[in-house]
Parts: structure tokens; C-alpha cells; sequence
């Protein structure tokens, strides 16, 4: 049994990562587009918060600085810019066959991606990580010598975004 210490810590762990699959949940589910864009916000702080309790503050700083602050101002300009608040308006009645269908291969999805992730958790053994973990020393290190092909590739995606939002923009005036 884990000293109360560890209890506490995990706890709080289970119920953050409950928070955040409920509010992932929420972003699927919510026929409201603003309403959907909030929950992504709630979803974005509930990760920031798993990332300090796993003691990688630079990542959640980085989590609510870039993706809270930054990316969610873009979905919510790009969300207002479309008018997506009245698309209820044209929505169709439900087609059940079509419902029932795509419930059957969302949860044989969820089954495959769940049975591809236990799998290889099952077989980790506990240690210990470095004590730079976290730290903005190693995480350049990482970020600028294994990972920069996949940060600039980011960074050109929100490029694109960036331009297409405003070609958008520039369609409607």
C-alpha cells in the first residue's frame, strides 16, 4: 500500500486525467460550437495541471501559454469569423441506422487503439526519471536536436492556419 503522500498525489492524478477525459468527451459531444471550444479550454487546463503533478512545469506553462492562450484565441476567432453558433438551425433529423452504425465503429475503434495502449502499459516496470525531467535545459535539448523536424512541421501548420483563416476573412469583406 502507497504511503498517504503517494495516495493523495494519485488521487489528484485520477482526477484531473477524469477531468480531462470528461471534457474531451464534452468536445465531441456538444453540438454548440462555442460551447465545444470551452470545453477544449477546460480539457487544455486539466492537462496543464497533469503536467505539474507530474513534475513538468515548463510543459504545463508551455500547455497554458501556447495551446489555453494562443491556439484557443484562433479556434474561437475562426469559430466567430463562420458563424458556426447557428448551424442548429440547419441541422437534419437524426438518421438512427446511421447513429447506430457509427456507435458500432466508434466503440470497435475504441476497442482497438484501447487493447494497441494496455498492451505495451502492461508491460512497464517503474523507474525513476532523470532530475533534469522537465527541466527547460532538457527540454530544448530534446526539442532542438531529437524532435525539430517535428517542431517546425508544427510550426508551418500554424502557418497555414494562420493564412487560411485569413484568406477566409478576406473572402467575407
Amino acid at each position: 500500500m502507497p504511503p498517504s503522500d503517494e495516495l493523495a498525489k494519485l488521487t489528484i492524478f485520477g482526477a484531473l486525467a477524469g477531468i480531462a477525459a470528461l471534457a474531451a468527451v464534452g468536445v465531441v459531444v456538444s453540438p454548440n460550437a462555442v460551447r465545444s471550444a470551452l470545453c477544449l479550454i477546460a480539457n487544455f487546463f486539466a492537462l496543464a495541471f497533469l503536467y505539474f503533478t507530474l513534475n513538468a512545469e515548463l510543459l504545463g506553462i508551455t500547455q497554458v501559454i501556447v495551446y489555453t492562450g494562443a491556439i484557443m484565441v484562433l479556434f474561437l476567432f475562426v469559430i466567430m469569423l463562420l458563424n458556426l453558433g447557428a448551424a442548429h438551425l440547419l441541422r437534419e433529423p437524426p438518421d438512427l441506422l446511421k447513429k447506430a452504425i457509427g456507435i458500432l465503429l466508434g466503440l470497435v475503434l475504441f476497442g482497438m487503439i484501447g487493447s494497441q495502449v494496455l498492451r505495451p502499459l502492461a508491460t512497464i516496470t517503474a523507474t525513476t526519471s532523470p532530475d533534469d525531467y522537465g527541466s527547460p535545459q532538457a527540454v530544448g535539448r530534446a526539442l532542438f536536436t531529437t524532435y525539430v523536424w517535428p517542431f517546425e512541421v508544427a510550426s508551418v501548420l500554424l502557418l497555414i492556419g494562420i493564412v487560411g483563416s485569413i484568406m477566409l476573412a478576406k473572402r467575407k469583406i
